[in-house]
């Protein structure tokens, strides 16, 4: 297989309306790394924390396919806030070279007080790159709660993608966790968060033995990561540095507290 290229955008974002931002800093990218294959943005790039119509994914979504097809890459232009009859969920979606949506993940754990009344996701966001292999997302919160990493692991995940947005002094532990997440998942994990007034960059990108690839400053960056899911296999079938095979192990030892005494 070939190596995957990846872009994540951890961009000087303003508290809302980057659509202009987000467009721009996309096409440079586009423009100035060709072999860029996929492009990943942080959580709520485009709107923030409002829950306006004018940011919802309905309006948004066809003005990104127009991108990515554009620029034939696979798209990530970061989560919004979708509005379905009564409830309104926190969703990114996953746009592919043709402009086509191909799945969207809708983000299992709000952070509340803050995201009180959004509807929780119930299901794993997994979908296949052809001839690459699988790719799994959940979002921001999401990656505090270890179970939402594993049942993308266990549901196939060779690499894991994180749209964050994190502006609280807690950063330093998610980078902990993220790359406890990418050596117990055995996976590329890829972690984009916002910068400038939404959150405190900080972004990380993690191979599948825990060895970080790019760790960001706090400032604008472009973060550039291949990613070689041979790798990941290989890794998960001889074990972490030749030892420790945590999805095996858990995969033939899934439930060891739950069963009947």
């Amino acid at each position: 297989m070939k190596p995957f290229s990846i872009a994540a955008l951890q961009l000087d974002l303003d508290y809302s309306s980057n659509y202009d931002l987000v467009v721009e800093k996309t096409y440079q990218v586009g423009k100035r790394y060709p072999w860029v294959q996929m492009i990943v943005l942080s959580e709520l790039a485009v709107g923030g924390s409002s829950r306006s119509l004018e940011f919802c994914l309905e309006k948004q979504l066809p003005k990104f396919q127009e991108i990515a097809k554009e620029l034939n890459v696979w798209y990530v232009p970061g989560s919004f806030y979708d509005h379905v009859n009564d409830e309104v969920k926190n969703v990114a979606p996953v746009i592919s070279p043709e402009g086509n949506l191909v799945t969207t993940c809708t983000k299992t754990y709000p952070f509340l007080p803050y995201e009180k009344g959004i509807t929780p996701g119930s299901e794993p966001c997994i979908f296949e790159v052809p001839e690459v292999g699988i790719f799994g997302m959940h979002i921001c919160y999401d990656l505090w709660f270890p179970e939402t990493s594993r049942a993308l692991a266990m549901n196939g995940a060779q690499v894991i993608l994180h749209p964050s947005l994190t502006d609280t002094c807690d950063r330093d532990e998610e980078k902990i966790m993220a790359r406890a997440t990418a050596i117990q998942q055995q996976c590329y994990y890829i972690d984009v968060n916002a910068g400038g007034k939404q959150g405190r960059g900080l972004s990380i990108a993690l191979g599948p033995e825990g060895e970080i690839l790019n760790e960001s400053s706090a400032g604008e960056e472009v973060v550039l990561i291949e990613v070689d899911t041979d790798r990941v296999d290989r890794v998960r079938k001889r074990g972490i540095k030749g030892l420790g095979q945590p999805l095996k192990s858990f995969r033939d030892n899934p439930q060891p507290f739950n069963k009947d005494t």
